[in-house]
Formats: structure tokens, C-alpha cells, sequence
């Protein structure tokens, strides 16, 4: 099943979307698209983790060697924002990227996680865009707070599909396009850590939790976003992930 949060006559629903991608709330009622707007599919999001340079092609194209163990960092909750909603360009950058990036959700709590259980303790998959100011990034153990930590420049959604349902995802096709051009793609099968050692991993470290995400980074292919950009980040089999770049003053104006 598809999971998803939206906002519709000013209210936060909780939706599914059937097979035939119509839009139902907890009663059965289809409701129209375009009179919703879709929020972070995750109601109470809980840490969010994120992994620099975990696909091999992306640590050549920025001339880093592998990592020989995760380099993880957490993201804040201000960053996440949904599906069709706008993202902006911080003013006085010189390079503002795209990551499509396929997102584990946590749905069981666990410490200490076997390799071989990590995957019971995941609810679902969902697709995010964790946008790069290229403009800040210091070294290996990057990204410092202006890179990764802006407001609305992590769009996640548009909702969670059952583990189940998605199956296999050691080789899916991640892709991204920018008003239509194809300007990223790759495949799962590329990371450097999967997901069950991820899960291992975290877990030796602290409780993972309900709600908690793993970002588990994103392959070869940067271009420069610009206020106008339509980007969308699609995985194979989870979804696909629109948002629109605005200026930072529209984006704060509109907000403010």
C-alpha cells in the first residue's frame, strides 16, 4: 500500500493511493488532486540520517576516494517539504544540486540489529531529493550546516509504499530529470553500504525508532539548479518526486 499525508480544506489527512493512483481518504472518498497539497509522508518524523558518498561513481565525479566506513550526518525536520511544493535557491551561490535518494523508514524500534533482521524493522520506502549547495563543501567529512541544513531543500514523498510491496531493492533505477532532461541515473546496486548493514550499523549506536528515516545517498550526475527548474527524482518501483526551484525571496516571501 501507498501512504501519504496531505492538506486538503485545511486539514491534515492521512491518505492511501490505490492501484489506479486515485487519491482516498480513511473513509474511502477519492479526492481530487489538485485540491491538496501534499506534506512529508512521515507524520512525526524522528532522526533523520543521511549518507555522504555512498555510491561509488558519485565519490569519483568529486574526485573523493570510497569511504571505507559510513560517513553518516543528521538532518533537521525544517528541511523536509512534500510533493509539487516549492524548494529554493539560496541567494550569492555559485552551484545548488539535486540527490535523488531512496529513503528506508523505520517502523519497528530496535537496538543492536542483526544484518539478517534489519529488514523487519523497516515500514516502508519513499524517494527524497537532498539537496547540495556545492558552494560549502569543505572536505571528506562533509557537509557543514549551510550545505545540508536549509530550510525545504529535502523534498520527501510523495508518500511510503510497504516494504512488502516493493520487494528486491538491491537493484532498483534511480533517476532524475530537470524540466524534462535527463540529468542523473543510476542504481541501488551501486551503493558502497546497503541497507541492512546500515540498519546494523545505526543500531550499534543508538535505538532506531518509529518514524526514524536512512537516507541511503545518491549516484553520479550534478547540474546546476536555477528558480524556474522543474526537478523530478524517480526510483523504480517507489515513486516520483517533483519540486519546483524557487528564488529565496519568493520562497520566504510567499511564507512570510
Amino acid at each position: 500500500m501507498k501512504r501519504a499525508r496531505v492538506l486538503h480544506n485545511n486539514v491534515e489527512l492521512d491518505i492511501s493511493i490505490d492501484t489506479d493512483n486515485r487519491l482516498l481518504d480513511a473513509d474511502g472518498v477519492e479526492l481530487n488532486e489538485q485540491d491538496v497539497t501534499w506534506l512529508c509522508p512521515v507524520k512525526e518524523p524522528g532522526t533523520i540520517f543521511a549518507l555522504g558518498l555512498n555510491y561509488a561513481d558519485h565519490a569519483s565525479e568529486l574526485s573523493f576516494a570510497p569511504p571505507t566506513e559510513p560517513l553518516v550526518f543528521l538532518k533537521g525536520a525544517n528541511t523536509l517539504t512534500g510533493h509539487k511544493q516549492n524548494a529554493y535557491r539560496p541567494d550569492n551561490i555559485e552551484f545548488q544540486h539535486y540527490e535523488c535518494e531512496l529513503v528506508a523508514v523505520i517502523g519497528k524500534a530496535g537496538k543492536n540489529i542483526s544484518r539478517e533482521d534489519a529488514m523487519e524493522h523497516i515500514q516502508g520506502y519513499t524517494v527524497c531529493n537532498d539537496f547540495a549547495i556545492r558552494d560549502f563543501l569543505e572536505n571528506y567529512y562533509r557537509p557543514n550546516l549551510r550545505v545540508k541544513s536549509r530550510d525545504s531543500l529535502c523534498p520527501i514523498g510523495p508518500w511510503i509504499i510497504d516494504r512488502e510491496d516493493v520487494g528486491d531493492i538491491s537493484n532498483l533505477a534511480l533517476t532524475t530529470h530537470v524540466n524534462g532532461e535527463l540529468t542523473q541515473s543510476g542504481t541501488t546496486a551501486d551503493m558502497i553500504f546497503d541497507l541492512p548493514f546500515l540498519i546494523e550499523y545505526l543500531s550499534e549506536i543508538m535505538t532506531l525508532q518509529p518514524g526514524d528515516m536512512i537516507a541511503t545517498g545518491t549516484p553520479k550526475g550534478l547540474k546546476d539548479m536555477q528558480p524556474g527548474d522543474v526537478v523530478v527524482c524517480e526510483i523504480e518501483k517507489v515513486g516520483a518526486l517533483q519540486t519546483h526551484i524557487v528564488s529565496e525571496q519568493q520562497f520566504y516571501g510567499d511564507q512570510y
